[in-house]
């Protein structure tokens, strides 16, 4: 039961001044321990002018009117009191000085509650007044704790304990107090006029491990039995320390992830976890969870708890590493050089853990790195051998990725060795393989007759490309006589080739067997062969076209149309076609140049180009019709 001490005692008074008024006064409130005693200061006043032989008194208990029948504390006049106060009051004061202390003894908490003085000076002057006196009966001491006890500001705690009983005076000492300070007794205090209390001081400087600490006060009486003990729990304020959380956190990419902060502090702090600056959850307490689900890459990083109270605050800080498998990788570098240049090749990704990066072609390991997000792979003066494809990839303990690029190299044309001519009966087929890049042009030349055939012209030139390959034939017909030379020219952006096409196969090898001998026999039959037809074609056209005149340029026949007879025409032209292809290895059906018109064409004037690239070749052929 706390009573007043650091407030004043308020005395009610009525003035007795020369023809006044009844008056009286005594503190509002006193307190006594169980089983002591207490004096409850006193003082009336009356008129002066009554002037009484003897002045008697009463003191009720809870009730100032007598009508009421209030307990009977103490009597002047008769000594009759309660039960409850019989042997246990007593008048300290004289009532003739107008003192009206009153001695209560052997105290128990029934005796607690509220005492009126009624004065008694005869007859009819008789006055109950209505200001009154509480007891309250204790049976600890009081421990006053400042308001606010924050760590490391000293502080001063008080124990202070009634000492209104004239018989018995307390003594005081602490309990729990070491490690906190010594005490400081200050002794027997007087408060407002009548009322005395005892008072201990402690002084000391507060640590957070104080708070909650449980600081005692114990009352004695000396020659007696009565103890009382008083206990307060200090209530330490200090800032918060973080005190629980997460060392770094590896999780794979996809698993829940669980970071936990816990802080001490008084009073709870406000725990945030925040990650570059932005608040993640927030909550006032001891410890706040931040739960992570299917975690992803994006979330790998430093992750801070803030803890804060009104009187500091603290953070710390957790990493988070999220394992994951290589991204795609990515080549940034020159994907097209020209031939001698320096190529330089970066191929990047991201993982965690770095991966193993490697750059390979056809299976070759060109460059390799460990533990590293880039690979940079460097090519000196590359050839075109160093063009095509190539892959880097990317591996770690979760899985592997990989990227293809390729490298073009561009370079000059080089004609390859197995560009040759062939030649079969009267048919030439001239073979010319180019490697190059970009693209290059191809064209044969036949230099004896100033004649050149390009790609273009595809009735004579069948072309196809494969990779760096570009592989061009020209097929020549009504080839009987020596095969011509035949130049292979090649050319891009940078550069020209040229390559007379040596001849291969069985026509190279019959010119060389018959001679020039047999050779001048043979020409001069085939030329009466020819002369024969000619003549026997011209008489059956002018009687069949009449506007035909001989002053007309007629047409050529080749010895390409002359097959012996009794040989059917198909069964020759496709035994000569296969032939043509076995010599020169060709797939597919390559155009051919023929320069002989059939039946239907007897008579019929041909256009300009066709006419003078006819022309040139009949004159290159030799077979010119007289």
């Amino acid at each position: 039961m706390i009573f007043l001490t650091a407030l004043p005692l308020f005395w009610i008074m009525i003035s007795a001044s020369r023809g006044g008024h009844w008056g009286a006064w005594m503190p509002l409130s006193i307190s006594a321990f169980e089983g002591t005693c207490v004096s409850i200061p006193c003082r009336f006043d009356f008129p002066d002018e009554l002037r009484p032989a003897v002045v008697h008194g009463v003191w009720y208990f809870n009730s100032p009117y007598p009508k009421n029948y209030p307990p009977v504390v103490f009597k002047s006049r008769t000594q009759v009191v309660h039960e409850s106060f019989q042997g246990r009051s007593r008048l300290l004061g004289d009532l003739g000085l107008r003192n009206c202390t009153l001695l209560l003894s052997n105290l128990s908490p029934e005796l607690g509650g509220k005492y009126y003085f009624r004065g008694d000076l005869g007859g009819y002057n008789q006055y109950t007044f209505s200001e009154h006196s509480v007891l309250d009966i204790i049976n600890t001491p009081n421990i006053v704790v400042p308001p606010e006890v924050v760590a490391g500001t000293e502080v001063e705690v008080s124990c202070m304990v009634p000492d209104n009983c004239p018989e018995l005076h307390p003594e005081l000492s602490w309990l729990g107090h070491e490690g906190l300070g010594e005490p400081a007794v200050l002794g027997r205090l007087r408060e407002d006029e009548g009322t005395w209390v005892q008072m201990s001081l402690l002084h000391f400087t507060p640590t957070r491990e104080a708070n909650g600490h449980r600081l005692g006060c114990q009352a004695s009486f000396p020659n007696t039995t009565l103890q009382f003990e008083g206990y307060a729990s200090l209530d330490v304020k200090y800032p918060p320390v973080i005190v629980d959380m997460n060392s770094s956190v590896e999780a794979i990419e996809g698993s829940h992830v669980s970071l936990l902060c816990g802080a001490d502090s008084n009073p709870p702090p406000l725990l945030t976890w925040m990650r570059d600056g932005t608040v993640l959850r927030e909550a006032v307490a001891e410890s706040l969870l931040l739960e992570l689900d299917e975690v992803t890459p994006g979330e790998d990083g430093v992750y801070a708890c803030l803890a804060e109270n009104a009187y500091g605050q603290d953070n710390r800080t957790v990493g988070l590493s999220v394992m994951y498998a290589p991204w795609k990788p990515t080549v940034n570098g020159t994907m097209v050089a020209v031939e001698g240049e320096t190529v330089s090749i970066l191929c990047s990704t991201q993982s965690n853990p770095d991966p193993i990066l490697t750059i390979f072609k056809e299976k070759q390991i060109l460059a390799t790195v460990i533990y590293e997000s880039e690979l940079q792979l460097e090519l000196p003066a590359v050839t075109p051998e160093d063009g095509g494809e190539y892959w880097c990839v990317a591996e770690n303990q979760y899985g592997q990725r990989a990227t293809a690029f390729n490298l073009s190299v561009e370079f000059a044309p080089i004609i390859l060795l197995e560009s040759h001519c062939a030649a079969a009966r009267d048919t030439v087929q001239c073979l010319c393989v180019v490697k190059a890049n970009p693209e290059p042009s191809v064209a044969f030349e036949l230099p004896s007759r100033n004649v050149t055939v390009n790609e273009t012209e595809r009735e004579f030139v069948y072309s196809e490309r494969s990779g760096l390959l570009l592989t061009s034939i020209l097929t020549l017909r009504g080839q009987a006589q020596a095969p011509p030379r035949v130049i292979c020219t090649s050319r891009n952006l940078y550069g020209t080739k040229s390559l007379e096409l040596p001849f291969q196969g069985a026509h190279r090898l019959m010119w060389a067997k018959i001679g020039p001998v047999g050779a001048v026999v043979a020409f001069a039959i085939l030329i009466a062969i020819v002369c024969y037809v000619t003549q026997t074609r011209r008489k059956k056209n002018v009687t069949e076209s009449p506007s035909f005149s001989a002053g007309d340029n007629p047409p050529v026949l080749f010895s390409s149309n002359f097959r012996a007879s009794g040989v059917p025409e198909k069964y020759e032209s496709e035994r000569r076609l296969g032939s043509e292809r076995r010599l020169l290895g060709i797939r597919g059906e390559p155009p051919e140049l023929d320069l002989s018109y059939s039946h239907s064409d007897l008579g019929k004037r041909p256009t300009k180009d066709s006419y003078t690239l006819t022309e040139e070749l009949a004159e290159y052929a030799e077979i010119r019709v007289k």
